[in-house]
């Protein structure tokens, strides 16, 4: 396979270098050369990178070389388009001069360029020389290409993956017996602990059953928290707030609340609450004790509440001092994991079009066996073969088995199924899971901006980049290589994804094995060290949990810098910088280290603190996404952003808080997502987003497909505005005071999927507006919306399959009459006193 590590690299060269009216002055001549190079040169990488795996150690060398001398192009290639670029963006004079001559200043950055060029181009020719002197093959390449077909395959996006849907295979007898536990009418507050080996099924089994109608009705209120490895009490007690209040409390205001508060907020919203919390992933006895440390935050008032814990340590499960049922994980039996491999490699859909199923079933019993009952092993194995679904490959795979224990079965799964992926681009993107910590939860709208301003996702002509990406991640997922946490109702796309800890340990194994991704830790050093001395350098850095103050990546041409927990830190100088997302940092002199990193595509700082900008980032002519939420000041600027920031004529997503600036004269925006969260305005700052050039700034934003806009009070006029953005499908206005009145259906966005709009008051009933909306697919109410609301009727819902449980909250609401009656919501609004008929 070609190293993902190089392929991104190499198509982005070919971008820039195929751009030949931006490279002038024998430079353009040079980089074609070196572009045929490059793309001969990949063709050794295949060959090399099997001998270094092999142990040798010249070939290890050539790769490393190979890697150093493709970055090193971009970076002499990216210098000139960059002059370009900047020159194309100056107005007056000087632009009109720079667009058809070329300054003293701009002369001397191409001849320093096309010597850097020619430089780069005698390494590579040296590095031929080394790889024939090794009798290493050269094998076809083109050079970049990833082979995204254009049409998406058959089963793209059809294999159902939200948690509630999860088949839990296997446990049925041991998911009837952990409900009666936590059901039972001892009202003691008491643990019930599922314990297992990883990849075991403890967390899908959990998961199972909290989504019962048999818990949901039990239970008033549950939670659910990840702890791992490496935790904090206080971010654990915040987590579990968020979902125990449920939009009752503002996530902002628990961001900001210390450990003891949170911990007696969490004790008096639940003494009156039966209530269930899972702590999954314990691995420490004193995890119970840290959560409990400062208050007793789980209260027992006799009522039958439950905490539900899953952890790999039996020592762990007895350690908690109150009533605990610990209940052992079993291993799968045969017959077992034949149903989990067989849901997995051929699901139904695929049955009926294969005429020799018979085979595969014996094929596929042999195969299901070798993964030793281990369901995470059964469920990647199974993903893989779903993808090779031909006798030989299944038969080939078992006549090669070799006989290991557990843990090296599922890595040779992992190898193999890794290797499976159908291009380097979307192996790029499996290994960039990486940069996140341990049980992370990983936004899909985040990814898949990062994999975009990393340049693992090529466009074709019938999908855009966005596309691409989200068939990668539902091709990941259908291989059980990342698990679904979420799913999009209004989209259907995923929102949320996680990777098993096994997988993630894999993952930063290899990736920093072949130089992909380096992974640091305070506590561990580099994670996922593997045993080999042959490790290279990488280009890419994920410090997590560091406090040693100054961060020194093993380059400095380094190209993405992602941090989590930083305490402290001083950021390196980073010329070539392409991404950097940091999260819960302090983050020290941070407009002086960014100021010259013009050449960075992805800025993403959330709860970072002491972070500004500097003046120069109108000069970031590559940038596209750009987050700046839940920031913290020690002196509050004026204007947190600079107003450069609308020159940079690449920004597609923007993420901000606070003022920010609307320029008077300004291009037209082509963002697709325009994020802004500000606290409750002053009265020059209601003038100010009042004003005619603010207004006339969005109302440039016709490119718009995502707008979230939060301040209070929220203008009238922004309701204005969506009849100029014909391509949004999710709006988020709030609030407003007043509204007399929606604009017409006709004037909204007519793909519009989702809309939240919050107010004091609308004047005019909405619902005859939004009832024409075509393609309108979700409504919620949250808060206090609609307090004297007795009476609803719900007619004619033809997709809706379950109630909302918002309904539980409307506290007037006495009669309710719908055309279905399935749901487990209807017993819960019963048992409140509400008459349900249909």
């Amino acid at each position: 396979m070609v190293e993902p590590a190089v392929s991104s690299v190499v198509g982005s060269i070919t971008n820039l270098a195929v751009q030949e009216t931006t490279l002038l002055c024998g430079v353009t001549l040079e980089a074609g050369f070196l572009k045929d190079e490059l793309q001969r040169l990949q063709g050794f990488l295949q060959d090399a990178n099997t001998r270094r795996r092999s142990g040798n150690s010249s070939a290890s060398i050539l790769v490393s070389q190979i890697r150093d001398a493709v970055y090193e192009a971009e970076n002499a290639i990216q210098v000139v388009d960059y002059m370009e670029k900047r020159n194309r963006l100056k107005k007056g004079f000087m632009g009109a001069v720079s667009r058809y001559a070329h300054l003293p200043t701009d002369l001397i950055t191409l001849h320093k360029a096309g010597n850097e060029i020619q430089r780069i181009r005698r390494k590579v020719r040296e590095i031929f020389e080394s790889a024939r002197g090794l009798g290493i093959n050269l094998r076809n390449t083109e050079l970049g290409k990833s082979h995204v077909e254009d049409e998406f395959p058959q089963d793209y996006g059809l294999v159902p993956q939200h948690d509630e849907d999860v088949t839990v295979v296997g446990f049925e007898d041991e998911k009837k017996e952990i409900v009666e536990k936590l059901v039972e009418k001892d009202n003691m507050l008491s643990v019930v602990s599922i314990v297992g080996m990883g990849g075991a099924g403890k967390t899908t089994l959990a998961r199972k059953i909290i989504t019962l109608d048999t818990i949901k009705q039990h239970f008033d209120t549950i939670a659910w928290v990840t702890v791992s490895q490496k935790f904090k009490g206080v971010d654990l007690l915040k987590d579990i707030m968020k979902q125990i209040m449920r939009g009752r409390d503002e996530g902002r205001e628990t961001d900001q609340m210390q450990e003891y508060d949170l911990g007696k907020k969490i004790q008096e919203f639940l003494r009156d609450k039966r209530y269930l919390v899972v702590l999954d992933d314990v691995w420490t006895t004193s995890t119970w004790n840290q959560i409990n440390r400062m208050v007793k935050v789980f209260p027992d008032v006799n009522n039958g509440s439950r905490v539900m814990l899953t952890t790999r340590k039996i020592d762990v499960a007895n350690h908690i001092e109150m009533p605990t049922y610990v209940h052992k994980l079993k291993l799968l039996d045969a017959e077992k994991s034949w149903e989990l491999f067989s849901s997995k490699a051929l699901p139904s859909y695929k049955r009926s079009l294969i005429h020799n199923i018979h085979e595969f079933e014996e094929l596929g019993r042999k195969l299901a066996r070798k993964c030793n009952g281990l369901p995470l092993a059964l469920a990647v194995l199974g993903g893989y073969l779903s993808k090779n679904l031909t006798v030989g490959a299944w038969s080939d795979l078992l006549g090669g088995w070799a006989s290991t224990e557990n843990g090296q079965v599922m890595r040779d799964i992992l190898a193999r199924s890794y290797n499976d992926l159908p291009d380097s681009s979307i192996k790029s993107c499996f290994l960039y899971l990486a940069v996140f910590p341990e049980d992370f939860s990983i936004f899909a709208s985040e990814l898949i901006e990062l994999w975009i301003a990393e340049g693992f996702i090529q466009r074709t002509s019938k999908h855009t980049e966005e596309e691409i990406a989200r068939k990668y991640i539902y091709e990941l997922s259908q291989r059980s290589l990342v698990q679904v946490v979420s799913e999009s109702k209004a989209h259907g796309w995923i929102e949320v994804i996680k990777i098993h800890d096994i997988l993630h340990d894999w993952c930063i194994e290899e990736a920093r094995y072949v130089g992909f991704v380096d992974v640091i830790d305070n506590t561990a050093g580099h994670v996922g060290e593997s045993s080999s001395t042959t490790t290279m350098v990488s280009y890419r850095s994920s410090f997590q949990s560091y406090h040693d103050g100054n961060m020194s990546p093993a380059t400095p041409n380094l190209r993405t810098l992602v941090g989590f927990e930083l305490s402290s830190c001083s950021l390196p100088k980073l010329r070539f910088l392409r991404v950097l997302h940091v999260e819960k940092s302090n983050l020290l002199n941070f407009s002086r280290a960014i100021s010259g990193c013009i050449y960075i595509r992805y800025l993403r700082l959330k709860d970072c603190n002491d972070v500004t900008l500097p003046s120069s980032i109108g000069q970031f002519l590559y940038l596209q996404t750009i987050d700046l939420t839940n920031i913290r000041f020690s002196t509050e600027p004026a204007v947190p952003v600079p107003n450069s920031i609308w020159d940079i004529p690449t920004l597609r997503h923007v993420y901000l808080e606070r003022r920010f600036p609307a320029p008077k004269n300004c291009r037209k925006k082509e963002l697709h997502t325009l994020h802004y969260y500000g606290p409750p305005l002053a009265d020059e700052d209601i003038e100010y987003f009042q004003s005619e050039h603010m207004v006339s700034f969005l109302g440039q934003m016709s490119q718009l497909k995502a707008l979230y806009l939060y301040m209070v009070p929220l203008p009238a006029e922004m309701m204005h505005l969506l009849a100029n953005m014909t391509f949004l499908v999710d709006v988020h206005l709030a609030w407003f005071t007043v509204l007399d009145k929606l604009i017409e259906s006709h004037l909204f966005p007519q793909g519009l999927r989702k809309l939240y709009l919050r107010a004091e008051a609308i004047k005019e009933d909405p619902m005859p507006i939004l009832e024409k909306l075509p393609c309108l697919v979700e409504w919620r109410l949250e808060g206090d919306a609609m307090p004297r609301l007795s009476h609803l009727y719900l007619s004619e819902f033809e997709n809706m399959k379950k109630l909302p449980e918002w309904l539980l909250h409307l506290p007037c609401l006495s009669e309710l009459v719908l055309d279905f009656s399935n749901d487990v919501t209807i017993e819960r609004l019963r048992r409140k006193g509400c008459k349900v008929r249909d």
